[in-house]
């Protein structure tokens, strides 16, 4: 492992602005074909910076898909295996998925599964998929507005993480992925989580990310397959993709994923410190961390029901019983800690009595 490198489960997280690491690896590899699956809107504004950057991937097929949480879903599935199959790819080909988690998450699902298995290579271009997606080797879908309920764990050949790409997004974009770098402190690291909640998205450096990537690897590399220590880094994300469902399927402008997850934090947080040891200044910390950051979300408890039949359709489950990752302290979570619903809709009273 070199000092701009984490080494995961069978691969290497790779931090390299020139991307040279990327040219040197498809140089050494045999591969009959190569694709490159992206979104419109990474097809605009970071496939040319890739290209530069490896002109031998100029002349590549490129299978393009509609960005967006709810694109990721079976039908653009088969899009990308019927593109595939179009450009004759075999199982020595390889797939480059540039992009954020949806292209990620996809991509790797896809590979994952087209002729049983082809390699794959992750090269992120969000902050969310940079500190969350490119390690940990999961795949997946959604499938009726339950995030990636359909997946597998495959992990790719390498991941590349070139932070210029960041430079190509939008502040909102920004900010969301950050609230994962804020979660990987509240779980493993309260150092980490002191330094990173006085700066703000735009501020995230190399170091950082690097930093957060390394608390993520640390736990997905002592339990690849989730079955203990790696629910951790569900913390937040009970409510926060039951919220992230149902804000995709009724608001206008939906809610991105870390905006989402804020305020699960915020709910799982009230929830810690109700059942799980949480201190009230630690509360307190939270919520003013995640309000500074990232914008309330107003909602009434008519709304209450779906919620809860979201989270109990959620793969963290045991039985009927809704299983969360809750904090007992700023640094440290415990896992498999269940919930009644009178609790989870109480922990919605109060992020609502917030927020007014």
């Amino acid at each position: 492992m070199g000092e701009n490198s984490i080494t995961s489960v069978g691969y290497d997280v790779i931090f390299d602005n020139t991307l040279a690491a990327l040219d040197h690896f498809i140089q050494a590899s045999d591969y009959s074909n190569i694709l490159i699956l992206t979104d419109r809107n990474t097809s605009a504004h970071c496939l040319p910076v890739l290209q530069a950057a490896v002109p031998r991937l100029r002349e590549r097929d490129i299978i393009e898909v509609d960005p967006g949480e709810e694109n990721k879903n079976i039908d653009f599935c088969v899009g990308i295996w019927k593109m595939m199959l179009d450009f004759g790819a075999d199982r020595q080909s390889l797939l480059i998925n540039l992009g954020g988690g949806v292209v990620t998450d996809m991509g790797g699902f896809a590979a994952s599964t087209f002729k049983r298995g082809i390699d794959f290579v992750q090269v992120p271009t969000t902050l969310l998929s940079q500190v969350d997606a490119s390690v940990g080797g999961k795949t997946g879908i959604d499938m009726d507005n339950v995030k990636n309920i359909i997946g597998t764990f495959t992990q790719p050949k390498a991941v590349f993480i070139a932070t210029k790409f960041l430079e190509t997004l939008a502040k909102r974009q920004l900010v969301s992925g950050f609230a994962e770098v804020i979660k990987h402190g509240l779980i493993a690291d309260r150092a980490f989580y002191e330094t990173v909640k006085k700066k703000n998205a735009e501020a995230m450096d190399l170091a950082d990310i690097m930093h957060s990537v390394s608390i993520k690897n640390n736990v997905v590399t002592q339990d690849p397959h989730e079955k203990g220590l790696r629910k951790i880094l569900n913390f937040g994300h009970t409510i926060g993709h039951a919220i992230e469902g149902y804000s995709l399927t009724h608001d206008r402008d939906p809610l991105l994923h870390g905006e989402a997850i804020a305020v699960g934090m915020i709910c799982e947080g009230y929830l810690a410190r109700r059942l799980n040891g949480l201190g009230e200044a630690g509360l307190a910390d939270i919520i003013q961390t995640f309000r500074q950051h990232f914008p309330d979300y107003r909602f009434g408890r008519e709304i209450y029901g779906e919620l809860v039949g979201l989270m109990k359709n959620d793969k963290k489950n045991a039985g009927n019983r809704i299983g969360f990752a809750l904090l007992n302290d700023i640094g440290a979570c415990d896992i498999d800690v269940f919930v009644e619903e009178g609790m989870i809709r109480e922990s919605l009273d109060f992020y609502r009595g917030l927020v007014g």
